[in-house]
């Protein structure tokens, strides 16, 4: 039952990774688009890309928490005790972000539009940033399972800084895959092209960082290291060949084929940390058996979650069909 409940956990993680990724993501190109005239057509994009789900997706991040905090409250602790200065960072940037989208549509001042807007476009990138940094901070064994470790050497260091800049990237790269077939559907070539060269050149970046990374995880995070060179490999191999794939077809594949390539490159990455860390649940410190709640909970967390996914998963899948579709571009 630990394990299943793990399982569950991970997939709400590599979830959220992907779908939330790709808002964040959208808030990087939004952020580097330029000045107000240059920058005009593709925010606009973004906006008609992002105002009918980007709020829908954090549905995972909720799940994640309630899941980790009942299936596995030491874990739980641990985490927050440790890494509370990045998680409070995020956290902040995840309210600036929502508040600086939803206010630049209401405001009608200029320089006030600007504020909100830099509000938004700023924290989608941080907020990445520092759940990344978390992520680094568990992958590497600094998270003791007694919890109240070093707040600021558990993510400040090397993997977890890794972790950081790859997750921008890697957002930043499935957005850019997005908002190409977006503009694709929206019949406007420029911004195709925008935000192809954009793709391209975000994925040659965050794929040069990976392979530097190596070294950097042989160093820092042996155990880490060692399962993604082994059983974690076969992950890694699929995720590189879908990012090449993706980027060869991306001027000539159908929109939704190119999407699939691109999420399942960023999915299997966060998957490929999860089997290279298995069975521990924080770094090499704490089993995923040894931090998991009785089996009557798991049990009763399990039933709960099974109920709340049958609620949930058809009625974001509709939204995205709508979404596809462009049901709700006049929304």
């Amino acid at each position: 039952m630990s394990t299943f409940a793990a399982v569950v956990l991970f997939t709400g993680v590599v979830a959220y990774a992907v779908l939330g990724g790709a808002d964040y993501g959208a808030g990087f190109w939004d952020l580097t688009a330029g000045g107000a005239d240059r920058g005009r057509a593709p925010r606009h994009l973004l906006d008609q890309t992002l105002a009918p789900v980007w709020e829908a997706n954090h549905v995972w991040l909720i799940f994640c928490l309630v899941m980790l905090w009942t299936a596995f409250p030491a874990a739980f602790a641990a985490i927050m005790t440790t890494l509370y200065i990045p998680l409070g960072l995020a956290a902040l940037g995840i309210v600036a972000r929502g508040s600086g989208f939803a206010f630049r549509k209401a405001l009608v001042r200029t320089d006030q539009q600007r504020a909100t807007g830099a509000a938004f476009a700023s924290s989608s990138v941080i907020t990445p940033f520092f759940l990344g940094t978390v992520a680094g901070g568990i992958a590497s064994g600094r998270v003791p399972p007694g919890g109240n470790g070093d707040p600021l050497t558990s993510w400040v260091n090397p993997t977890s800084l890794l972790g950081g800049v790859l997750a921008v990237g890697v957002c930043a790269f499935v957005a850019a895959v997005f908002l190409t077939a977006e503009a694709r559907r929206h019949a406007r070539p420029d911004l195709e092209s925008w935000f192809r060269r954009r793709a391209r050149g975000c994925a040659v970046v965050t794929g040069t960082v990976a392979l530097a990374g190596v070294w950097i995880l042989r160093a820092d995070a042996g155990h880490l290291f060692h399962g993604l060179l082994t059983r974690g490999l076969p992950l890694v191999l699929v995720s590189g060949a879908c990012g090449l794939a993706c980027l060869g077809l991306l001027r000539w594949a159908a929109p939704r084929t190119v999407q699939a390539l691109a999420v399942t490159a960023a999915g299997t990455v966060v998957l490929g940390w999860g089997v290279a860390q298995y069975p521990y649940l924080l770094g090499t410190r704490l089993r995923i058996a040894e931090a998991a709640a009785p089996d009557p909970t798991l049990w009763a967390l399990t039933i709960v979650a099974a109920a709340a996914l049958m609620l949930v998963l058809p009625a974001l899948g509709w939204l995205f069909l709508l979404h596809q579709r462009g049901d709700l571009d006049g929304a």
